[in-house]
């Protein structure tokens, strides 16, 4: 893999310090990585699948092996805690490992017709060279969540990883070409030109596939021009999770739940809790516990062993956050706890819980991406699955109850692609991920995610 072009610094958003320099790639690198996958994929798509998944198999491997050094990474230029990151490593490195069993294991038929004058084959084929796009938030997971179902599938594949966050997907390219991947099958384009780089992907007659995950605004951009050619599209999106607690919930449970799904990343994930619906009953003890657990949090650099959150990606992140419970505290909500401390360098906020937060505000109805818990009660079961509902944005929920039953019921009710029950984590390799509504389009993940890479066939032989 070859990538040429202008430099651009990657920095660690703890201090700002420059971590490294990698090259800015542009419309002509695009369509050369392109040529490079499209003529890389007859060779890999006849690759007999054992073999495809023997190199797969070899990348979760390698990972593994190499889990300090790529958690370091994703900690220097993504902030991310340690802990955070190590787990995000074994999360990433367990797709290769899925993905090279179901390499092995093709769907397809045969039959004889109705009529019985013909026989039915069906069988699936790679839909051909994949363009990837990937956000910052998960530089490693985000990147072999597509990629291995991608080759696994005799795909070859075009990565365009965030600017924020180039270093983990090209150390996971390397790590694919030492597993034995064939030169061509994945190129990988860091560049400060996102539009410019991907428009000339879609435009390249070789490119059949597009996988995109980030956010709304941006994927309905992307389905416009994937129009153009009819480009087939996998679409992961924004979000904005209930987390339901009820009123016969275990109030330890839910907030350990909650400090996972919130915290993780530093509420820096599609998945996280957006909104705590929290029953009248037990709203005050649920609120006065979780932000206890919140002020307890430890905030700092990833450097330092001890904390808990790391920075988010950037101060304009902190910025926006910080304007939207400004917002929701003119209008009447109010912090339940004192903030941690936190260090006067990089774009740290302390985790916060906000309770009394108008139902309007835009710390409850839009993607917050940060580590701040907006606290909502209801007392009537229709009002909050409404409350839950009321939203264009379908990708993860939450439900805290005692009773199974009643937690599978409002877990039904909510229009959400992916609900987790009594846990606070929804994001397994073996099951599909994705949502409904605006957040996304298709599942990455499971079986569904090496049949987003793959046409159906139909043969008819007489």
């Amino acid at each position: 893999m070859t990538v040429i072009g202008c430099g651009f610094t990657v920095h660690d958003p703890a201090t700002g310090e420059v971590v490294a320099t990698v090259p800015d790639a542009g419309v002509d690198e695009a369509r050369r990585a392109a040529d490079a996958a499209a003529s890389a994929l007859p060779g890999w798509a006849a690759t007999p699948p054992r073999r495809r998944s023997e190199v797969l198999a070899r990348a979760h491997g390698l990972m593994v092996e190499q889990t300090d050094a790529l958690a370091l990474l994703i900690s220097r230029e993504s902030g991310k805690a340690q802990a955070d990151a190590r787990a995000e490593v074994g999360y990433a490195a367990e797709f290769f490992r899925w993905f090279a069993e179901e390499a092995v294991r093709p769907d397809g038929h045969f039959g004889l017709a109705p009529d019985g004058r013909s026989r039915s084959i069906v069988v699936p084929q790679p839909v051909g060279v994949a363009a990837l796009v990937t956000p910052w938030n998960f530089p490693a997971a985000m990147v072999t969540r597509k990629v291995a179902p991608a080759l696994a599938a005799g795909c070859t594949a075009v990565l365009k990883p965030a600017a924020e966050t180039p270093l983990t997907a090209l150390a996971i390219a390397e790590i694919l070409t030492e597993a034995g991947a064939p030169a061509g099958a994945l190129g990988v384009l860091p560049t400060t030109r996102p539009a410019e780089v991907v428009t000339a992907l879609l435009e390249h007659d070789a490119v059949r596939k597009l996988s995109f995950t980030g956010s709304t605004a941006v994927g309905r951009q992307l389905l416009r021009q994937a129009a153009g050619r009819v480009v087939n599209c996998s679409m992961e999106l924004g979000g904005n999770a209930p987390f339901v607690v009820c009123a016969d919930a275990d109030l330890d449970a839910a907030v350990e739940g909650a400090l996972i799904a919130k915290l993780r990343n530093a509420g820096q994930a599609c998945t996280a809790a957006n909104r705590f619906l929290v029953h009248d009953a037990v709203a005050e003890e649920f609120t006065a516990a979780l932000a206890e657990a919140f002020a307890a949090r430890t905030v700092g650099p990833a450097a330092d062993p001890d904390t808990d959150i790391g920075p988010l990606i950037d101060a304009r992140a902190v910025r926006r956050i910080q304007g939207r419970v400004d917002e929701a505290l003119a209008r009447g909500a109010s912090l339940a706890h004192p903030p941690a401390p936190v260090p006067g360098v990089g774009s740290f906020l302390a985790p916060l819980v906000v309770r009394d937060v108008p139902r309007d505000a835009a710390l409850a109805t839009e993607e917050i991406f940060g580590p701040v818990a907006p606290i909502l009660t209801w007392s009537d079961p229709r009002d909050m699955i409404a409350t839950a509902n009321a939203t264009e944005y379908g990708l993860a929920g939450y439900v805290y109850s005692s009773d199974i039953d009643r937690a599978l019921t409002i877990g039904r009710s909510l229009q959400c692609g992916m609900v987790g029950v009594n846990r606070g984590v929804v994001s397994d390799p073996a099951a599909p991920f994705g949502g409904m509504k605006q957040s996304g389009l298709g599942r990455e993940g499971a079986r569904e995610g090496i049949r987003a890479f793959q046409e159906t066939q139909f043969l008819s032989v007489a």
